[in-house]
């Protein structure tokens, strides 16, 4: 089976991107991936993913095999050695998808934690008497809320977008039952990693850090307030407290990275 050389093939794409005088930004936004990823290939630190490497050889002008082997050619390969060519760029791809399996299942004891040190907040809050009726089903929903996210995108999420979010302007991405949509952001795969970052850790953190404010406010707020004004001030704090924790760090990654 043919290897890719990393440090080969990032030689050939940068001599080929310097080549049709372009920076790395600008190759990186033709095909809708950072200006870190474009250096890393280059360095041989990493290669692309599979789904990228047409993009990649139509953007610098060369044929997939090309783009492989590191070379130009001057005659068409035999079909054994593109499917060597092919065999080995899937070995590649397995072994991103190894790894990308090693960090979902970081993300997962990640979140294993957070729900065990959210529950175990959430009963001594119960064993302070802080606890009401009227105030854990708020509660619940904003502990939940941030948990069932949080688990779609340590989990779930893909890790990269598709090629064609970086050709045209798309603020919508739909997966399975989530539908997430950013009025006046564009996704692309500039943003998407620094997205999800950012989704994780706010995600993970308002579980844990809601009922903390709670048992603070309860036992501060609560005492000196009229009931129904106690209960309708908190439930107003816990609404933009999810909407905010949840959107907020979404919008602001987006902006930052694109």
């Amino acid at each position: 089976m043919y290897t890719i050389d990393n440090e080969h093939f990032g030689r050939f794409v940068a001599s080929l991107r310097r080549e049709h005088g372009l920076t790395q930004r600008q190759l990186a936004e033709r095909l809708g991936v950072t200006d870190k990823a474009v250096s890393k290939w280059e360095r041989g630190l990493s290669l692309p993913d599979i789904a990228l490497l047409e993009p990649l050889a139509q953007a610098l002008e060369v044929t997939i095999s090309e783009l492989l082997r590191g070379e130009r050619l001057e005659r068409a390969l035999p079909l054994e050695e593109v499917e060597q060519l092919v065999t080995g760029s899937l070995t590649l791809t397995a072994r991103e998808r190894a790894a990308r399996a090693a960090r979902r299942r970081r993300w997962g004891l990640r979140l294993a934690a957070v729900c065990a040190l959210a529950a175990a907040e959430i009963a001594l809050l119960a064993a302070a008497r802080l606890l009401e009726v009227e105030t854990l089903e708020i509660l619940l929903l904003a502990e939940g809320m941030p948990l069932a996210f949080g688990a779609w995108f340590c989990l779930a999420a893909h890790e990269t977008l598709p090629p064609y979010y970086g050709q045209y302007p798309i603020g919508f991405y739909a997966q399975g039952p989530v539908r997430l949509h950013l009025p006046g952001i564009r996704l692309t795969n500039r943003n998407w990693p620094a997205i999800l970052r950012a989704a994780r850790w706010s995600l993970l953190a308002m579980p844990v850090v809601y009922p903390l404010l709670y048992g603070l406010a309860a036992w501060l707020l609560a005492p000196r307030l009229e009931r129904g004004v106690w209960l309708w001030t908190w439930n107003a704090v816990t609404l933009i407290w999810v909407l905010a924790g949840i959107f907020l760090p979404i919008y602001l990654a987006a902006r930052r990275s694109d």
